[in-house]
């Protein structure tokens, strides 16, 4: 391997680089709009996620350890794997177990805390924010700007500030609400690598089924 690659790959913060658990600066909670994946993949998956009896909105994509520039990932732990019941007690946020079990294993180990611990923190996350109902009330798929996503989610939580958030999108479509928080889970200003926002005008918000 010639030096100069083997010297890129040792820099500090690159995205795919491992870390040590528990070194990071901020977490980011990734919060995925259901109806849009399903639109995407999870129809063609033959997800249980999109069937209509489960209502999903906004779920919890995830929540990950961040530095100010890159992020770890696939963190060597010395703490347990989370059991099936963990991961299945996940589904009523995250949509799926199988989500909850890819998720500890990218981001939880790094966080430096058990799996039971980073499930509550999760979880807590997801209730502190406050989900715009604006977007539930639709009933056909619509297109609008990213940036009115966006606007309705500092209306419904008035401690965020425009660079605390960004709007992701993908094929089209509204991907999700990414919202950076401090170990404490208050809101932080992203780093400059998480605020990308989708600059879309007319991508697609599919309807809760």
């Amino acid at each position: 391997m010639r030096a100069w690659v083997l010297a890129f790959m040792l820099l500090p913060g690159l995205a795919w680089a491992n870390g040590k658990p528990g070194q990071f600066d901020y977490y980011v909670l990734s919060l995925s709009w259901s109806p849009n994946w399903c639109e995407i993949e999870g129809d063609a998956r033959g997800s249980d996620q999109c069937d209509a009896r489960h209502d999903h909105g906004w779920i919890l994509h995830g929540l990950w350890p961040q530095y100010h520039r890159g992020w770890p990932s696939f963190c060597q732990t010395a703490e347990r794997a989370p059991s099936r019941g963990m991961t299945a007690a996940m589904s009523d946020i995250m949509g799926s177990s199988g989500l909850a079990w890819h998720q500890w294993r990218k981001h939880g180990t790094c966080s430096g805390l058990s799996a039971p611990a980073y499930y509550a923190l999760s979880r807590e996350a997801y209730a502190r924010v406050t989900r715009p109902e604006i977007f539930r009330k639709l009933t056909r798929p619509v297109k609008l700007p990213a940036s009115v996503v966006e606007e309705a989610w500092l209306e419904a939580n008035p401690d965020l500030e425009p660079d605390g958030i960004t709007i992701t999108c993908r094929d089209g479509y509204i991907q999700e609400a990414r919202i950076c928080l401090s170990r404490d889970l208050d809101p932080v200003p992203c780093g400059r690598d998480v605020v990308r926002d989708c600059r879309m005008r007319d991508a697609v918000f599919a309807p809760v089924r």
